[in-house]
């Protein structure tokens, strides 16, 4: 298990970026040091890369600028042009980058065997909430429906991964009614549910979020300790299936 702070990691530092059009803007952003050092770590040039929680489009830029071809798609449509409208900068490289509406646990567009790499940061169920009825937003979900559906997610991951390739996905725990919930460990026993290998645990320290002060006053006012970390769990395809075996 690896230890990842705001002041030192894998190739850099954790924070915003401030590069090409990366911003924080978009609620629940994660930070374009995570997505770049998985694509370097995890991929080569010319490799296709899925992010299907595109978001604000972070995983693509990078893809953009690194020299990989990638697929972007999101269930929120706002999402999806917000993306679009990022990807309008000059790049030394020119990899095909396509984005598009889609749906995460139904990945029907995108063959078997045909991505090199997945670098996604779904939302931790409910916390934040990114539409408002739209029908299939993770986000919008409890805990035990949202691991349901996760489970179809990481069977799409598998499906549509090379074998011995990668999957990284950032995930984060949440309390409710007082009481930590390991939604993170949850959600990495779901793909391992399903044939993954476990490569790496990263262990993100959470610091100067938009609602850090808010959960501060409450913990103290309340007695509890927030929760200052986010998971990065790499996990890997095997080169053999159970038709394999």
């Amino acid at each position: 298990m690896t230890n990842l702070n705001s002041g030192q990691i894998l190739f850099g530092v954790f924070r915003i970026g401030v590069w090409a059009t990366h911003d924080s803007l978009y609620n629940g952003n994660f930070s374009p040091y995570i997505a770049k050092n998985i694509i370097l770590r995890y991929s080569k040039e010319n490799d296709l890369v899925l992010d299907q929680f595109v978001g604000g489009g972070t995983t693509l830029i990078e893809c953009k600028l690194n020299n990989r071809n990638a697929i972007g798609i999101d269930i929120n449509p706002n999402a999806v042009e917000i993306t679009r409208s990022k990807l309008n900068f000059e790049s030394a490289s020119n990899p095909k980058i396509s984005t598009f509406l889609g749906n995460a646990a139904n990945l029907d567009k995108i063959p078997d065997n045909s991505v090199d790499l997945i670098c996604a940061h779904p939302p931790y169920a409910d916390i934040i909430r990114y539409s408002e009825n739209i029908v299939g937003d993770l986000s919008l979900l409890p805990i035990n429906e949202f691991l349901v559906k996760i489970e179809q997610v990481a069977k799409e991951c598998y499906r549509v991964l090379k074998k011995s390739t990668f999957c990284a996905i950032v995930m984060g725990d949440t309390r409710k009614n007082g009481m930590v919930q390991p939604l993170g460990f949850d959600v990495m026993q779901r793909f391992l549910s399903i044939g993954f290998k476990l490569k790496e645990i990263i262990i993100k320290e959470q610091h100067n979020c938009k609602t850090t002060e808010f959960w501060k006053e409450n913990s103290e006012k309340y007695n509890f300790l927030l929760l200052a970390h986010e998971y990065i769990f790499v996990f890997k395809k095997p080169n053999y299936t159970s038709k394999d075996i």
